[in-house]
């Protein structure tokens, strides 16, 4: 009965694979569902996480808007019509994280609806580090019944975005959004426009420091704004207050000097008959 043998480079090469696989293992990925920690019944929350630590986080609340064919009563004519819903709190979650790339798909009635969104790191002007979302695709299936009624020619359909740089943020921050944020999305069901609504949005892909906890926040520039919409007119109304407090404080002291100044008649003439 002859030795079962390996010979050096066999060694190295299996070596070399145990070494993968347990990479693999100890870099395990998980996607965790968090939406009843949400008191907003719109909203969802998801985590995406590495070795038991967090290493994405999304909260948002999110619209679909996904015109699709009919037939017509006569038979021979299509018509659009739209399905409009939203993303559920009860989706199922995958994802990955990386140093300059990481994703988030979310899936539901299973798998006939799929969200995925992509981000990445890079460096603008002055060595500027951001992330943005690079790319969006929804993934829907028009033989799904609860949303598209009566569709015609039913079946899977893919709508992805083109060039996407949108949430752009700052490295090591979270994006925070109270307004909406709108993409449009190009289907392969005719090139149809499908619409994404996100709003209540709060988005952190990279460099989370603390497990469950977003960084902090940078506010889009619509929440700035409207923000800065709303205390306006109370600083207007603050500052014309302040110049009439000033006015009349003036005014009061030019009359009591005034008082206190020796009153000459008015009529001189009385001076020159003495």
């Amino acid at each position: 009965m002859g030795r079962l043998g390996f010979s050096t480079t066999e060694s190295a090469r299996l070596l070399l694979l145990g070494v993968l696989a347990l990479s693999v293992v100890l870099a395990e990925q998980e996607g965790e569902n968090l939406s009843g920690l949400s008191t907003n019944p719109d909203k969802a929350i998801f985590a995406v996480r590495e070795n038991g630590t967090t290493c994405l986080m999304v909260e948002f609340a999110v619209r679909f808007l996904v015109p699709y064919d009919v037939l017509a009563l006569n038979g021979i004519d299509l018509i659009s019509e739209q399905a409009a819903f939203t993303l559920p709190r009860n989706a199922e979650i995958e994802g990955k994280c990386g140093s300059t790339e990481s994703e988030i798909h979310i899936s539901w009635k299973n798998n006939a609806y799929t969200l995925r969104i992509y981000f990445s790191k890079e460096f603008r002007d002055k060595g500027i580090e951001v992330w943005k979302i690079s790319k969006v695709q929804f993934v829907y299936d028009t033989s799904e019944t609860s949303h598209f009624i009566n569709a015609y020619n039913p079946g899977k359909h893919t709508a992805s975005t083109h060039r996407l740089s949108a949430l752009v943020t700052p490295a090591g921050q979270s994006y925070l959004c109270t307004a909406q944020q709108t993409l449009t999305l190009i289907s392969s069901d005719h090139q149809k426009g499908v619409t994404v609504s996100m709003y209540d949005i709060q988005i952190q892909p990279f460099d989370i420091a603390s497990d469950f906890m977003f960084s902090e926040s940078y506010k889009c520039i619509t929440d700035q704004r409207e923000r800065l919409e709303e205390t306006l007119p109370l600083i207007l109304g603050f500052i014309l207050a302040l110049i009439i407090v000033i006015t009349l404080t003036v005014y009061h002291f030019h009359l009591k000097l005034t008082a206190n100044q020796p009153q000459l008649p008015r009529d001189r003439s009385m001076y020159k008959n003495m």
